[in-house]
């Protein structure tokens, strides 16, 4: 009996040896199979072929470690980490079972594996019982498992013990019953995956929520979870291909969700930026990139306790300070409200006397609800009607709201302290809090909420009489041609329109009808620009003339006043008005009406304070006055309102004149793109066109558009990118053409262009040699080589090599690797005999571009 024990091991143990070598089960790594080398280049791959596991050197960094990644994936998507806060410094590691008690362990050096243990799963040394039976498995699903062979019990998982990324069918939470508490935490950097600055995790207390942290301070928050959702995040919400449930019991408090449709891949990333985001990749339908489908913090409403106590966040309107307060409540500090600092929150109005028989509540609708971590949560099944009277109970009692809005809601929220970090949506998703006031605050809602009952009658008589109204006139314009026609000229502009005027009006076309675009008459913008003087221009351009009105509502306005001679014709102003009617973004300048009189034809848009970015960027003086912080600002706004333009607007739109003079900036300096004259609109399938006449900016131009007149997002891409160097260096890229404004340095060089000069620059390593001298530290050299570096992958001569504007903003925003550029376009020498001549850039000129003569070329 002595020996009957041993010889079952030994039995056992060729039992496996066998199994091993018949199955060649290649996702696992037993006792007697060969470790994971680092020099030998080898993995396990999950036998679905999804994941594969073995040793990697993230970025730019010579330390190796162990981890998991998509093995389907041309580009290594690493989504766990075994020994993140400990790399070997060598390519001397090994992965491997330990004969001793069947932990998975990683060892430092593969010829002393009594040496010091690098990583290891800690799992009980009962747990395997001999080692022999422990074996680690690769799962499809993206899940390393330690597990007994013979019982198939899981005694470690890596999905216990996530980093940064969170992966289908893993549970986020904390384990009641263990205390495990399941999080992810941000890499340090794309170079180092130790754990960084940022923590994903949820909150247990009170309502739980999800939090992301910065170190110890509160970034952003999901709002508690409703019954349906997170309801902070609306646009999870009725996503098909993925299924979210949450549980909150006796055992365990976590999150998990499901992806149905099996050839979508899907992740969710804690980035060393601060931003958490989910991605998509639709594997079977041949996509090259992932695909971001929601990311936070996306605007200050997403800081946390952006608006301070009481206060509420709404970033719809980006011309108005985005926090008020809530009802009953008035800023703390109206002097820093005034300045946009809403650090200090509000108080109740001076005189409010909560707690009285008249006290009530006032509906703030569709809102991420305040801040949970601290409230009272009545989970039976109360009505909206007894959460109000049992909030009215407790003189203490802020504000309450429904725990959960799935069928008809249930449950009561009841808040006993601050009400912090609520926000305004725009769309539907929300919820509605209920805010406690008392009876004089109650009484004035109540006269707001009936006088808009009122208005609302008052707007349906009107209306019903404005249509009897039109239908008389209709009918007596029938009979009076001649009335008609006048009535209608009076609509557009002046009553003293000449029939010319009308053919002019008509060319219009389906822009006058545009319900969003009012039609202004002559008189109104002579007294608004005061007759057009002097005192009021603004500037000057190819087109004619833009001056300074004031409507009398008091609304500040800039006329664009097009000359008669101005190259832009009817067509492009047709085109402009056609176009900006219908477009609407924080990035894009509002055109707020038109106006046709005889020969003139006159744009009106929102009046932008701070001029154009070329009034600061490329003056001595004016552009000390932006720092990195606000240039980095600017160029992310650019990038989203070109993004819009090509891919999330209603239409398709290239706009074919990005420039510096073509960027406005508003009060708070934030960019608007302007002057569309010269854009195109594509169909939902057309990728480009091709033009006869070349119209557009000399240096601003893609070669493909310069040479053959072939036009695609990636034209203004190319443009994109010119921009943002001159944004960095605060030098023209005509400028080294023209010999004017440059440095020392660069006065008398043979390079064409600025694109030249930082690509010579570039290629000897001393790229932050170009950035403007003005801008004074301190300045992250990381982030500005990083936009250095994208904006020479947007001026690459090849279209097809060019990034789209999704791929910019994504590596605008976040910590990722980015390809080398090819060489840019136009990069030729200058003979340094030769004098270019300015006018080059004027209509019906040749200009000769990498050996190529253009003569059709129309720039400006």
């Amino acid at each position: 009996m002595k020996c009957a024990i041993p010889r079952m091991i030994h039995y056992t143990i060729l039992f496996q040896l066998l199994l091993f070598g018949l199955c060649n089960c290649f996702d696992t790594i037993s006792i007697n199979s060969h470790p994971i080398r680092d020099t030998d280049n080898n993995v396990l791959v999950s036998s679905g072929g999804t994941f594969a596991l073995g040793f990697f050197r993230p970025g730019k960094s010579n330390y190796s470690y162990v981890g998991i990644w998509y093995h389907k994936i041309p580009e290594q998507t690493v989504v766990w980490v075994a020994n993140r806060n400990n790399p070997i410094k060598d390519s001397s590691g090994f992965l491997s079972i330990d004969t001793t008690n069947g932990n998975l362990v990683l060892y430092p050096n593969r010829t002393n594996q009594t040496a010091e243990v690098v990583w290891s799963t800690n799992a009980s040394s009962s747990a395997c019982s001999p080692a022999s039976y422990c074996v680690a498995q690769l799962l499809d699903s993206g899940n390393l498992v330690l597990l007994h062979n013979i019982t198939k019990q899981v005694i470690w998982q890596s999905f216990d013990h996530p980093t940064d990324t969170m992966l289908p069918n893993m549970k986020l939470g904390i384990d009641r019953r263990t205390g495990l508490n399941r999080f992810l935490t941000s890499w340090k950097s794309e170079d180092d995956p130790g754990s960084g600055n940022y923590a994903y995790w949820i909150e247990p207390s009170g309502s739980p929520q999800l939090f992301l942290y910065k170190g110890q301070i509160p970034w952003w928050r999901s709002g508690h979870w409703n019954g349906i959702g997170w309801s902070g995040i609306p646009a999870m919400a009725g996503k098909f291909i993925f299924n979210l449930s949450f549980v909150n019991d006796n055992n365990e408090i976590s999150q998990m969700w499901g992806v149905l449709n099996s050839a979508v891949l899907s992740r969710i990333v804690v980035f060393e930026s601060g931003i958490v985001e989910r991605f998509n990749w639709w594997y079977d339908q041949g996509e090259q990139e992932w695909n971001g489908v929601w990311s936070a913090p996306t605007d200050r409403c997403d800081q946390y306790d952006h608006c301070g106590a009481f206060g509420l966040c709404d970033s719809s309107n980006a011309e108005q300070f985005e926090c008020t307060c809530l009802p009953g409540f008035e800023p703390g500090s109206p002097t820093e409200w005034y300045m946009r600092d809403a650090k200090h929150g509000c108080l109740r109005k001076p005189g409010t006397l909560i707690c009285s028989e008249g006290d009530g509540f006032v509906n703030v609708e569709n809102v991420k609800v305040p801040d949970t971590s601290n409230v009272k949560v009545i989970s039976s099944g109360l009505s909206l009607k007894a959460c109000e009277k049992e909030c009215l109970r407790n003189c203490s009692c802020a504000a309450y709201a429904s725990a959960n809005i799935s069928e008809g809601g249930s449950g009561c929220i009841l808040w006993h302290g601050n009400l912090t970090d609520t926000r305004k949506f725009t769309a539907a998703g929300g919820q509605d809090l209920y805010v406690r006031v008392d009876e004089r605050e109650l009484a004035q809602y109540a006269k707001k909420q009936k006088g808009m009952l009122v208005s609302k009658k008052a707007l349906i008589i009107l209306v019903v009489s404005g249509v009897t109204i039109l239908f008389s006139i209709i009918f007596f314009a029938y009979w009076f041609p001649q009335r008609k026609r006048r009535g209608l000229r009076k609509l557009c502009h002046d009553a003293n329109v000449t029939s010319e005027e009308s053919s002019e009006e008509d060319k219009l076309g389906q822009s006058k009808r545009h319900p969003d675009l009012p039609f202004f008459d002559l008189k109104t913008l002579i007294t608004a620009t005061n007759n057009f003087s002097a005192a009021n221009k603004l500037g000057r351009g190819g087109f004619g003339s833009v001056y300074k009105g004031q409507l009398v509502d008091g609304r500040d306005i800039a006329v664009k006043r097009l000359s008669k001679h101005s190259r832009q014709g009817m067509e492009e102003f047709k085109n402009e008005v056609m176009v900006i009617a219908k477009l609407q973004h924080r990035n894009l300048v509002r055109l707020l009406g038109c106006c046709i009189h005889k020969e003139e034809k006159m744009l009106i848009y929102e009046y932008m304070p701070n001029k154009s970015l070329d009034y600061f960027i490329f003056d001595e003086a004016r552009r000390s006055h932006l720092d990195w912080t606000k240039r980095f600002e600017i160029i992310i706004g650019i990038a989203r309102g070109i993004l819009y333009l090509h891919q999330d607007s209603r239409l398709k739109i290239i706009h074919r004149d990005l420039k510096a003079s073509n960027v406005l900036l508003d009060a708070s300096m934030n960019p608007k793109i302007s002057d569309f004259g010269m854009a195109r609109m594509f169909g939902d399938d057309q990728i480009q066109a091709n033009t006869n006449r070349v119209v557009g900016t000399f240096g601003y131009m893609s070669p493909e558009y310069a040479m053959q007149g072939l036009y695609s997002t990636k034209s203004d891409v190319f443009s994109f990118g010119v921009l943002l160097l001159e944004i960095i260096s605060g030098k023209k890229n005509t400028d080294y053409i023209n010999g004017s404004s440059l440095p020392d340095y660069v006065n008398g060089s043979s390079w064409s262009n600025l694109i030249a000069h930082i690509w010579e620059l570039w290629k000897e390593g001393k790229v932050l040699d170009i950035v403007d001298p003005k801008l004074c530290l301190p300045f992250s050299a990381k982030e500005v080589s990083k936009c250095i570096h994208i904006g020479l992958l947007c001026v690459q001569e090849g279209a097809k090599d060019r990034p789209t504007m999704s791929a910019v903003i994504f590596m605008l925003a976040n910590e990722t690797s980015i390809p080398p550029p090819s060489t840019p376009a136009f990069i030729f020498q200058k003979d340094a005999s030769h004098n270019p001549d300015p006018s080059m850039s004027s209509s019906a000129e040749a200009v000769s571009c990498n050996s190529v003569t253009i003569t059709t070329l129309e720039a400006r």
